[in-house]
């Protein structure tokens, strides 16, 4: 089975790298969907944001990057992908991952895995991240350490 992880991935996480490894335990093979999300505002370009993802996910050899335009649900099919694997660190995430689950099958037939954050790392997210680096911040322990070396030119 394909699955695909989706995000727009601003930074690539340590949360986003358990997401897919986890993932790709399951499942013969992930393809990270680097995607737009218009309510978000992006500290890289989706150029950038594909090429830290690919650090981030570097040694699993079942996984790869593609940007995403359009629909999710698009992009599953033109890759052949039968499920999206999403993370929730909480209770509200799983609300908002449920709604768009809920859309996606009526869209498309596309099912959803919702896999729980990992608690040490479940409050690590792309938001906190960027604000901690915009600020000065080190970041190096929420990040691959791939990401944090690609990084070190925009900090």
């Amino acid at each position: 089975m394909k699955a695909v992880v989706p995000g727009s991935f601003d930074p690539f996480t340590l949360g986003h790298r358990d997401i897919v490894q986890r993932a790709a335990r399951l499942c013969d093979h992930v393809v990270v969907a680097v995607g737009v999300n218009n309510t978000k505002r992006t500290m890289f370009t989706m150029d950038r944001r594909v090429e830290l993802a690919r650090a981030g996910v570097a040694g699993l050899t079942n996984v790869s990057v593609a940007a995403m335009t359009g629909l999710l649900v698009d992009f599953c099919h033109d890759h052949g992908a039968a499920v999206v694997v999403r993370g929730a660190r909480s209770g509200a995430d799983f609300d908002a991952e449920w709604a768009m689950a809920t859309m996606n099958a009526s869209l498309g037939a596309v099912e959803t895995i919702i896999l729980p954050a990992a608690a040490a790392i479940g409050y690590i997210s792309s938001t906190l991240v960027r604000s901690v680096a915009e600020a000065g911040g080190d970041i190096s322990a929420y990040v691959p350490s791939s990401v944090f070396s690609l990084m070190q030119k925009e900090l």
